[in-house]
């Protein structure tokens, strides 16, 4: 690995943790807790949040997303990030000229400590506005309203039309989940509920998995999740409502109120409320809703067989495999050259730039002795791309290796003529030039006159360069936390637990 993550260090230690305890969860999973063990209380540790509200965002020109990985949220597809709330979220970050961040959840992980305590700015993971939620986030204004439903497996052999029809049925939820906090309600109101609480680490995908294939008898989704989930998952029956028309919102640090303001401001352009109490939604987020909810065929395809075997070839892209074998023919990171290609062309071998540069890696031709046809192979232009950042990265590899990918990507990018005049300035500033914090603060300085007219190289975009260099550390971060993730989740369902990984139907 090439960075310290301590976040994918969770999810390689829940491997561990889950093969310890499958046969203890395994044997509980049909207990029900009395009403006096139930703890109400949300995972959080982190009291005080830091402060950080929309000008230190701004200044920093990141906004970072705690998401879980899911259908409903985030994933890849194809080697590209989508999802609903991702693609709701990076609208935001255009508008507002930010990068956009994700910060996966992972087990044991708590997104509200992840908040409050800075390592992401907010939750965009399809949740419900509630009381206990409210205590220690604050919640824009709404951008969606769902129905809570009951979720039945096709063994059970019938299909319930009432909560009555649910009695000896056990219900399957996260005990920090809107849905527990729904059932506990119906069942203190005298409802037959049987409530089997799981680990808070299965999201809510996870759990209809197990549903379809018949190893918990029910659970609770919205509806949006189910109507996507029925699309690639066999054995899902549909059951009761047990509640309508929930608010989902984002959550945010309670001592952000800038933030607050001006993510409220871009909602109510997109979802909003009549004098009549009717929704209604911008043609931007009416797209995204048919995209993933309702009739786009692209969920169903990442988790079809068809796909899996043919379209998709590898876990993060389509060019797993042949960036595997040109990464280790070049000793390159294969997963960082994985994290270039969907920067530079999002895995598109007919790409073209506006200044020249071809195909997946963005080569340009005249920097290459390989003929301009013969670039439009992926192939050969990755082994091209492979061996433009090899030279980079021996250029600096006297540094220890977080600055030497950083110096080498923004060589890929800007040019070496750029990056060094960036560091001459870092010299005249006082500050290390071999230290990428200080050389990117110098090619932002780059664009103003009074820095560029006395540089050897002149004038250069620094901060698309500076944005560059943090989106591809960013995702070279999610591919690893998304590669520990599927791990995780092949080496449970060998356990016996039977978790299936998003990559598996």
């Amino acid at each position: 690995m090439l960075f310290n993550n301590d976040h994918i260090a969770g999810v390689q230690k829940y491997v561990l943790l889950t093969g310890i305890g499958v046969a203890l969860l395994a044997g509980c999973s049909s207990e029900t807790e009395t009403d006096s063990e139930i703890d109400h209380s949300l995972p959080v540790t982190v009291n005080e949040p830091v402060e950080k509200d929309f000008a230190e965002i701004k200044q920093n020109g990141v906004l970072r997303m705690i998401t879980s990985y899911s259908s409903n949220s985030y994933f890849l597809y194809k080697g590209i990030q989508v999802g609903f709330e991702y693609e709701l979220l990076k609208e935001f970050t255009k508008e507002n000229d930010l990068a956009l961040e994700v910060v996966i959840i992972g087990p044991e992980e708590s997104p509200y400590d992840l908040l409050n305590s800075g390592e992401g700015d907010i939750i965009a993971a399809n949740y419900t506005i509630t009381p206990e939620r409210k205590k220690v986030v604050n919640f824009t204004r709404p951008y969606n309203l769902v129905d809570q439903l009951v979720v039945v497996s096709e063994d059970l052999g019938f299909y319930p039309e009432s909560i009555s029809e649910l009695e000896g049925v056990a219900i399957s939820v996260r005990r920090n989940s809107s849905y527990y906090v729904r059932l506990q309600e119906l069942k203190n109101e005298g409802f037959p509920i049987n409530i089997n609480v799981i680990p808070d680490d299965m999201d809510t995908e996870s759990v209809l998995f197990q549903v379809a294939d018949g190893k918990y008898d029910a659970t609770v989704a919205d509806n949006n999740m189910f109507d996507a989930a029925s699309r690639y998952m066999n054995g899902l029956i549909k059951g009761p409502l047990i509640a309508e028309s929930d608010t989902i919102a984002w959550a945010i640090r309670q001592n952000a109120p800038d933030l607050e303001h001006h993510l409220n401001r871009f909602l109510y352009k997109h979802f909003r409320f009549d004098e009549n109490g009717v929704p209604k939604r911008s043609a931007f987020l009416n797209i995204l809703r048919k995209k993933y909810f309702e009739s786009g065929n692209q969920i169903a395809d990442y988790f079809s067989p068809n796909y899996q075997q043919g379209g998709q070839a590898g876990t993060i892209s389509p060019y797993d495999e042949m960036i595997r074998q040109v990464a280790e023919e070049f000793e390159l990171d294969w997963v960082m050259m994985t994290a270039i290609a969907a920067q530079e062309s999002r895995f598109n071998p007919s790409s073209v730039s506006w200044a020249g540069a071809v195909g997946i890696m963005q080569v340009l031709p005249r920097f290459s002795e390989i003929s301009s046809d013969s670039l439009y192979i992926p192939e050969v232009n990755i082994r091209e791309g492979a061996k433009i950042l090899s030279e980079h990265l021996r250029h600096y590899s006297y540094m220890d290796s977080t600055n030497q990918w950083s110096f080498a990507l923004a060589t890929y990018n800007a040019g070496m003529g750029h990056v060094a005049d960036a560091r001459r300035l870092t010299i005249d500033q006082n500050k290390n030039p071999n230290q990428w914090e200080h050389v990117s603060e110098s090619l932002l300085k780059l664009m103003q006159r009074k820095y560029y007219q006395n540089a050897r190289y002149g004038f250069t975009r620094g901060i698309e360069t500076v944005r560059y260099v943090n989106e591809i550390m960013n995702r070279y971060s999610t591919y690893q936390t998304i590669l520990a993730y599927n791990d995780t989740k092949r080496t449970v369902n060998t356990g016996g637990f039977g978790l299936q990984s998003l990559n598996q139907p």
